[in-house]
């Protein structure tokens, strides 16, 4: 068993133009958005996102990094639709198929299992077939010989993953609320990287958590990253709630000037000093 531990630009840097990547966290929750910043450091583009989009999506769309999205959604949370997707949406800055929430679950769990699709109920009679003509429906073989959605496989070449506790070996756990479908992102990747707000002993995983927070096992994951508030701005809970303030500022800021105040620095350290100093400014 070996350490895999990384920093958020070793990380970056196992990453290729092209490639299909998936995020896990949904919305504005448990973004591994220290990782996303890393990725913008460099200058990889011509990207597949797959990602039940928040700011992980609308930054990297703001900033030209995106090839084609397959999403249910992107959204702030408490601001309902991601202002700078929306933004490069609709200027036809990258493709999109747009896939029921039901649909997009089962596409990873068929990509987890190395299934080229799983049959669901989910979007028949709906517009998701019309807005995405390439997706197929299937006949049951059995006596019933229901008609269904087959939803295609979301394969990835890579994942990244947010947690609040991870060992070195690569297992982790949440603690919140919801672990937002991240096991299956590691499962459905060739590699799947996981931030972490405490690197802790393997013994600690379980010591004063339920077995079934310990979701994700090393098996899945190729590399890990300590990287306290690594989720900033969205929330890591109980660790941290969203930042609210700051979410607004970047959902009414144009990308240019958002970039250029809390992007452009060499690594995470720079951003947490400008959020900082903004904060102090408000004060």
């Amino acid at each position: 068993m070996s350490d895999k531990t990384m920093t958020a630009d070793e990380v970056a840097a196992r990453l290729h133009s092209g490639m299909t990547l998936g995020i896990g966290g949904w919305g504005s929750r448990r973004k591994p958005m220290a990782l996303v910043r890393a990725l913008l450091r460099t200058e990889i583009s011509d990207l597949t996102i797959i990602s039940y989009g928040g700011p992980d999506v609308g930054v990297l769309a703001a900033a030209g990094r995106v090839r084609r999205l397959v999403a249910p959604f992107a959204t702030l949370d408490s601001i309902p639709l991601e202002p700078h997707f929306r933004a490069a949406r609709e200027s036809g800055a990258f493709a999109m198929t747009e896939l029921d929430e039901a649909m997009f679950m089962w596409g990873l769990h068929a990509a987890a299992n190395r299934l080229p699709f799983l049959p669901v109920r989910a979007g028949l009679g709906s517009d998701v077939l019309r807005v995405n003509p390439e997706l197929r429906t299937i006949t049951s073989p059995y006596a019933d010989a229901e008609e269904f959605v087959a939803a295609p496989a979301l394969r990835m070449d890579a994942a990244l993953v947010h947690v609040n506790r991870a060992d070195r070996l690569g297992n982790g756990q949440y603690l919140g609320p919801d672990p937002y479908f991240d096991d299956l992102f590691c499962e459905a990747a060739d590699e799947a990287y996981l931030s972490c707000e405490h690197l802790v002993e393997t013994a600690e995983l379980t010591k004063d958590a339920a077995p079934q927070t310990l979701f994700i096992g090393r098996h899945t994951v190729t590399g890990v990253v300590q990287v306290p508030g690594g989720a900033h701005f969205t929330s890591c809970a109980p660790d941290y709630e969203r930042d609210e303030a700051f979410q607004k500022l970047y959902a009414t800021t144009p990308w240019d000037g958002f970039a250029r105040r809390f992007l452009a620095g060499s690594d995470e350290s720079a951003y947490r000093a400008a959020v900082q100093t903004w904060h102090e400014e408000q004060r």
